[in-house]
């Protein structure tokens, strides 16, 4: 249950606010998927009290972060300032967002960049031409890391041993049965794409979508962030994905690199 490790780590250092990582616990309940939430399913999602639940959820409503009608619970359109708390303070989406619209207009096609954050992406900076997935994507979505090529394409660049421990948590759940499920298979593939240089998804995060990745390799040889190009299958092949759009993304990718 997350409520044990907090408790846990709280335990083991002094400076640590339990109380404060709670409280996002109970905002990052709440996604596109749970947009309504009882006080039972916040402690169930949790994995705290009702009791504590309760308190967070009534002190969110209090601040005008969250919205309660007697039975659910809603986030409020306050809770952006948090996230407006990082784009406004963070460089990044800034000097990526140019590199972006520059890949779209040379392509049509829509292109993203994101970060990895636990075992999930998250986009920090999208240019969308056209909306070609069944659910909608933004600045701050999160998707699996191992399903995309986003992810691959920053995982394969991280040190062995992170990778090592990567593969042996995750579970490789299949989104499609194009899915790569099998771990010694997936690692086979991260390894392909530090080799290669680019991740290529053909339908394994969804029906209909192709998506190719190039890692953004900065001046100190870490890789924390990825750009991509996404297409509809139906559109264009796996092999019009790296003659026409791969130029764009290393070209991209290799400018940007050098700011960062």
């Amino acid at each position: 249950m997350q409520g044990d490790e907090t408790e846990d780590r709280a335990g083991g250092d002094r400076d640590f606010v339990a109380s404060l990582e709670k409280g996002l616990m109970v905002i990052e309940a709440f996604d596109s998927g749970r947009q309504r939430l009882t006080l039972s399913d916040v402690a169930k999602l949790t994995g705290i009290t009702r009791a504590a639940a309760r308190r967070y959820l009534l002190t969110l409503t209090k601040l005008n972060y969250a919205d309660f009608d007697g039975r659910y619970f809603t986030l409020s359109p306050r809770i952006l300032r948090l996230g407006y708390a990082y784009l406004s303070s963070a460089s990044l989406p800034a000097r990526v967002q140019p590199f972006l619209e520059r890949i779209s207009e040379e392509t049509g096609e829509s292109s993203s960049a994101a970060i990895l954050d636990g075992d999930d992406i998250v986009y920090i900076a999208r240019s969308a031409t056209r909306r070609i997935m069944s659910i909608g994507l933004g600045v701050g979505s999160r998707l699996p890391a191992y399903c995309t090529s986003l992810g691959r394409a920053i995982l394969a660049y991280q040190p062995e041993v992170m990778i090592d421990a990567y593969v042996q948590r995750v579970r490789l759940e299949p989104r499609t049965p194009k899915t790569v499920t099998d771990k010694a298979a997936f690692r086979a593939l991260l390894d392909a794409t530090r080799v290669q240089g680019y991740a290529l998804v053909n339908e394994e995060l969804e029906f209909g979508l192709r998506s190719i990745a190039v890692p953004v390799i900065e001046k100190n040889g870490r890789v924390t962030i990825a750009l991509n190009l996404s297409a509809q299958a139906g559109r264009v092949s796996a092999e019009e994905m790296t003659e026409r759009f791969l130029p764009a993304l290393k070209t991209a990718s290799e400018s940007l690199g050098y700011l960062l």
